[in-house]
């Protein structure tokens, strides 16, 4: 019976209880507030009847994407006042004046330490026109440039990564840096730890950065105190706060770890037991990474080292941790550009790095995404690719992880494959990998999922790749993998329940909210 009064206590005393709760009393407050207002309804409702008029006016000017100001404007006209009141607090990206003032300075030092490549694009451009016009969109828009002397070893499951990450943490002389949307305690982080707290006792220098959205349910409050006192240091991202804020709705969904900047991982798996199925979640979980060595690296040190000073408050030299290749480290393995995607910038580079790869191709695209919550533009691309002839190839999940994200995804379905695109639901499971690779040259391999919030409200990283072994192992195991995977036809979609659909194309209206 005591045990019983310990555990709920627990729960109620769990941050993420405390925080529920002061945001229903702000809610709360909030409506109670309006209501006093009753004496004076015509007025209030006049009132923000105006307010959300100007709103919508600034929604239809504003950059964001359509779809996201559809999903706006119809609640915000369908409740004049609880829709506008809702738009102040959690619509839009709002910085403040010091915070604009600090990106800029941090994005000016990121331009400053990744150097063009003009003789690497003119080696891609001697290649090919096309490869060479995707590449320089990244350096030119995103700043990172791409590099020669380097590998990839692509990592098809989340088992082959956790094994190989292990070794190179092993290996580490100087610093690891680590970057994750997701840890929890279990098989795969515990350890890892074990690996991090014995480095950082010999001195090893070990950052760690986790979004505190991502681990709220799954680590306890304050860990960051338990790591540091192990000599591991530690930011956490955008922490939650009990306010009501729209910042909740950017997150840092990268996922990073560097060691003494000539090796470097990344790709859509966690550090988590379902990531390598010690426990059952969702089915089998089928997820990738791909691990880059030489001189690419950099571009994912500065990716880490900027999103450090941002969250310290630091202005740190880079270039202390940039990794000086010898003659002996000279690779040759094709093309690798990480890069790097941030809400703040008004500029969606991982879309457009995808967009990119569709128009271009000219035999295939295969593509795997956990999430296939897409806008017009990215739709019309896809249809497109296939009525001109491309090989257009999507997997995604069977088994669901969330089950209203799933039914967008498939209200997206009827067009797509009525315009030629071939889908596939990989029967074991959850497929939680972000692939993309056309034509056996070029690949992407990273943590941008198919969905609104990867595209415009989270940090995400990815790896482009050009002429390398990888393209062709990503094929290989995309191939593989649609062996226990069921095609989508024009049939099952008819006989889908008309509940169903309709509760699809309802949610999809909403979808960039999600």
């Amino acid at each position: 019976m005591w045990s019983r009064m310990k555990s709920i206590i627990k729960f109620l005393y769990h941050r993420v209880v405390l925080i529920s709760l002061a945001i229903v009393i702000q809610l709360v407050v909030l409506i109670s507030v309006i209501l006093r207002f009753n004496d004076y309804f015509v007025f209030f409702y006049w009132a923000s009847l105006i307010i959300s008029v100007v709103e919508v006016f600034w929604i239809v000017n504003g950059k964001s994407n359509p779809s996201y100001k559809i999903a706006w404007i119809i609640p915000i006209l369908l409740f004049p006042i609880f829709g506008g009141l809702f738009y102040i607090f959690f619509g839009g990206k709002k910085l403040s004046r010091y915070e604009k003032k600090k990106l800029r300075s941090i994005g000016l030092k990121v331009e400053n330490a990744l150097v063009p490549q003009p003789l690497v694009l003119s080696e891609i451009m001697l290649h090919d026109d096309g490869a060479a016009v995707q590449s320089r969109y990244i350096q030119n828009i995103a700043y990172y440039p791409p590099h020669k002397n380097s590998t990839g070893e692509y990592l098809p499951i989340g088992e082959k990564k956790f094994e190989r990450l292990k070794e190179e943490l092993e290996k580490a002389e100087h610093f690891i840096f680590m970057e994750y949307f997701i840890i929890e305690e279990g098989v795969m982080w515990n350890s890892i730890l074990d690996i991090l707290a014995a480095k950082a006792k010999k001195g090893v220098d070990v950052r760690i950065i986790y979004d505190d959205m991502g681990c709220l349910l799954l680590l306890p409050y304050n860990y960051s105190k338990k790591l540091e006192s192990m000599g591991i240091k530690c930011c956490v991202f955008n922490p939650v706060s009990p306010i009501l804020s729209a910042r909740i709705n950017n997150r840092d969904h990268r996922k990073i770890a560097i060691i003494d900047g000539h090796t470097g991982f990344t790709g859509g798996i966690n550090l988590a037991d379902e990531y390598i199925n010690e426990v059952k979640k969702h089915g089998y979980w089928k997820d990738t990474a791909i691990m880059v060595k030489g001189e690419a690296v950099w571009n994912m040190t500065v990716m880490f080292l900027s999103m450090w000073d941002y969250l310290r408050g630091i202005d740190e030299d880079f270039n202390k941790f940039r990794y000086k290749l010898t003659n002996g480290d000279e690779r040759h393995d094709g093309y690798f550009q990480p890069f790097s995607d941030s809400p703040f910038d008004d500029e969606t580079v991982g879309e457009t790095v995808y967009l990119n790869l569709l128009n271009k191709a000219k035999r295939y695209v295969y593509i795997t995404t956990p999430y296939l919550v897409i806008d017009y533009k990215m739709t019309q691309a896809l249809a497109s690719a296939a009525k001109s002839g491309i090989d257009v190839r999507i997997i995604t999940p069977h088994i669901e992880d969330k089950w209203y994200v799933h039914a967008v995804t498939r209200s997206n379905y009827r067009f797509l494959v009525e315009s030629g695109v071939k889908i596939y639901e990989y029967t074991p499971g959850f497929i939680h990998s972000k692939t993309f690779v056309s034509d056996d040259e070029y690949a992407v391999v990273g943590t941008i999922n198919m969905d609104y919030r990867s595209f415009y409200l989270h940090f995400e990283c990815g790896v482009w790749t050009y002429k390398s072994k990888s393209v062709l192992a990503i094929k290989e195991d995309f191939l593989s993998t649609l062996e226990v995977c069921a095609q989508i036809t024009m049939d099952m979609i008819n006989k889908a329940k008309w509940y169903k659909n309709l509760l699809g194309t309802l949610l999809r209206i909403f979808a960039p909210l999600m």
